[in-house]
């Protein structure tokens, strides 16, 4: 590989020399090194005119810079320079010098920069150790990230110590893993390559996120294994093409072949984190002992910063594992209600906390809409926000209202505040589908927002009552609204609509404007993507998290509603009209195992409550069956003894349905049962809904 015929950069391996010039243009003084930069002597340069420094095609830009001499100004550019009796690219600075005058002091100044010849590259100690430990560090310290620090010091090694690197780190560091082998034969990765020619051999041999274990027999197994900096001073074909087939890996060989190689590895906290393998081609002087003690200073800055990405990169996983695994994987609904939600860390750095949100779908066509903030930041917001929100999800699924069930989690913050000080606001709402009809509470959160399907919006007026864990206050009420068919529902955090720079009213305006009257027809991918418009800018934002829900109506023709006398005869009666339902929907294969959920229901009560009973079908994903009558006893499943003569309804109806339960109304109680419709998924996934994962900071 030849090495480029680059401008050197301001950190390349160069020498400089320095000219004086006078007014006329001519050359009145020659810095020393004049043979080493140039390969001319003082005497051909001084008294000829400065033009003679550079080829035909570089003249007029050198007059134009001594042209800004004469006025006082300084100018660079990259000319061709004629040295050693070849045309070299050099950067010249031309600088003027005040109180210059003609035959007596120069004029100004003119640095020559020229880029070391193969031959000279790498000979001076000083300037390479320069090069590696004084300014990159500090450059590339500051990266937490992996990736972008490995890349980072490959672009320090090369071209300053060697033409071509690579950084290979144990792969259970990539992984986040806590625990991994440093032996030779453990799994690297490589994360870096560079070559100071760009050429893609390299690459295509060493390819960047390989993950691999070397072979014994190579280098690079050998600098696993000892810990220790290997170094080959040449690897001439022979020992090369060794390497290519141990290895297995043809190309490898051929690029290595005449090479100097140092393998460097990455110390941290008497940890093995990998190495730094470098390469020097033929025509390139061979690196020596002296080269690989100044290597191993650079690798032992280089492995501290790999090893602080490492330590992010650990703590970041864990949290992210810790907010995903307490969020909702899933939302879930009727089929009538499309929910969309968006949940955004408060910092980049940080990226847990206490906001959550929670759709769940009740038996009945029903849904339980939750959004809550646990006060705070971090995990330990979070642990108490995976709390609440499994405490809040069971209490859902027993159907308590959610008055009583935000009671009860006011309880739990209570003792766990004895702990530890914690609070937290929730809204909690229960949209039934068959009635059109919301019940929403309420504990120190900001007002729901009801956008109608006429483009009128209003924040719903819900009973106040102070946040969970608060000690003292009003008591926690719910309230009951009308819904118009098709009216989109938003419940959010307080992060959403208040910030340091924005007034909490404003906030609240602006979220008015995103649900107007042009919102009733906009996708709810759109109103989620509008909603969280402008914020993601805001450095110093609070933890968001929003819950939109589009509520319509469950349809008239999927669902039937009967009222039965409390006698004997209404079993039979109820079994004539589901037969009637399930054959106009086409439903005959389930007939038999409804009528017999329906006579064990309807049975049950008659026996235990008195007063009229109602009986109720709903196709939807699964087909429902609801008696409710006006006793507010709840049944209990047991298993009956061999001799009783009752006790067996429920059991049947558990073994029969695929899932069954009961719940307290105004004036008794519900006891449901639902089955599974041939054809059709009980619990479809929303691929629209699984957003989290991918969306935390775009």
């Amino acid at each position: 590989m030849a090495p480029r015929g680059d401008v050197p950069g301001p950190d390349s391996a160069s020498r400089t020399l320095v000219l004086g010039v006078d007014g006329a243009r001519q050359i009145v003084q020659c810095g020393p090194n004049v043979r080493a930069v140039l390969g001319r002597e003082p005497g051909e340069l001084l008294g000829r005119p400065a033009c003679d420094l550079v080829a035909e095609e570089g003249k007029a830009e050198l007059e134009s810079m001594l042209e800004a001499i004469a006025a006082g100004q300084e100018r660079r550019g990259v000319l061709p320079v004629q040295s050693r009796g070849d045309t070299v690219s050099a950067i010249v600075t031309a600088q003027p010098m005040l109180g210059g005058d003609a035959g007596t002091a120069p004029a100004g100044l003119l640095y020559v920069q020229v880029a070391l010849p193969p031959s000279e590259r790498y000979q001076d100690p000083a300037l390479m150790r320069r090069a590696l430990l004084d300014d990159p560090l500090t450059r590339f310290a500051d990266s937490l990230d992996l990736d972008q620090s490995a890349r980072k010091i490959v672009d320090v090694v090369v071209p300053h110590y060697c033409n071509a690197a690579s950084v290979l780190v144990l792969e259970s560091l990539v992984a986040a893993d806590e625990v991994h082998s440093e032996s030779g034969s453990a799994v690297m990765r490589r994360v870096a390559v560079t070559s100071d020619d760009d050429n893609l051999a390299w690459t295509s041999a060493f390819p960047v996120g390989e993950v691999l274990v070397f072979p014994e027999g190579t280098p690079y197994h050998e600098v696993m294994d000892t810990a220790r900096p290997v170094h080959r001073r040449h690897i001439d074909a022979d020992a090369a093409g060794a390497i290519g087939r141990i290895w297995r890996r043809d190309p490898a060989g051929e690029l290595l072949t005449d090479v100097s190689m140092v393998l460097l590895p990455l110390i941290a906290n008497d940890t093995l984190l990998g190495f730094i393998a470098c390469t020097r081609v033929p025509g390139f002087r061979k690196f020596d002992l002296y080269d690989v003690e100044i290597g191993m200073e650079f690798a032992a800055g280089a492995a501290i910063v790999i090893e602080n990405a490492r330590r992010y990169s650990r703590e970041r996983a864990t949290a992210l594992a810790l907010q995903r695994s307490l969020l909702p994987n899933r939302l879930s609904a009727p089929s009538s209600v499309e929910v969309r939600h968006r949940y955004l860390p408060g910092s980049k750095l940080v990226e847990v906390g206490g906001d959550w949100y929670e759709s769940i779908a009740l038996p009945g066509a029903r849904v339980a809409l939750i959004v809550g903030d646990v006060a705070g930041h971090g995990v330990r917001a979070a642990v108490t926000m995976g709390r609440l929100r499994t405490a809040l999800h069971t209490l859902a699924n027993l159907e308590l209202p959610p008055a009583d069930a935000l009671h009860v989690m006011h309880e739990l913050m209570i003792e766990l505040g004895e702990q530890e000080p914690h609070f937290a606001t929730c809204v909690y709402a229960v949209y039934d589908a068959t009635t059109g009809t919301i019940e929403i509470a309420s504990a120190g959160h900001l007002p729901p927002l009801l956008a109608g399907p006429g483009g009128d919006n209003e924040y719903l007026r819900v009973p106040p009552a102070p946040p969970l864990g608060v000690a003292g206050g009003a008591a926690i009420e719910s309230r009951e609204f009308t819904v118009e068919d098709g009216s989109l529902f938003v419940i959010y955090t307080d992060g959403l609509v208040e910030n340091r720079g924005r007034d909490i009213d404003d906030g609240l305006a602006r979220l008015r404007e995103v649900f107007g009257r042009d919102s009733v027809d906009r996708p709810m991918e759109d109103l989620a993507k509008a909603t969280l418009a402008g914020v993601y800018a805001d450095q110093h934002r609070d933890d968001i998290a929003v819950l939109i829900a589009r509520l319509r109506r469950f349809p008239e023709d999927r669902r039937a509603s009967w009222t039965l006398p409390a006698d004997p005869a209404a079993v039979r009666r109820a079994r004539g009209l589901v037969r009637t339902r399930l054959a106009e929907w086409g439903l005959e294969e389930l007939e038999y195992t409804t009528q017999l959920l329906i006579s064990e229901l309807i049975t049950n009560a008659y026996r235990y409550a008195h007063g009229p009973i109602e009986l109720r079908l709903l196709l939807e994903r699964t087909l429902v069956c609801e008696v409710l009558d006006r006793s507010a006893a709840l049944p209990r499943l047991r298993r009956a003894e061999d001799d009783d003569e009752n006790g067996r309804g429920l059991l049947v109806v558990s073994q029969l349905a695929h899932r069954w339960g009961s719940r307290r109304t105004a004036a008794g109680k519900v006891v449901w049962c639902e089955q599974i419709v041939p054809g059709i998924d009980p619990d479809p996934v929303d691929v629209d809904s699984n957003w989290p994962g991918e969306s935390h900071h775009r």
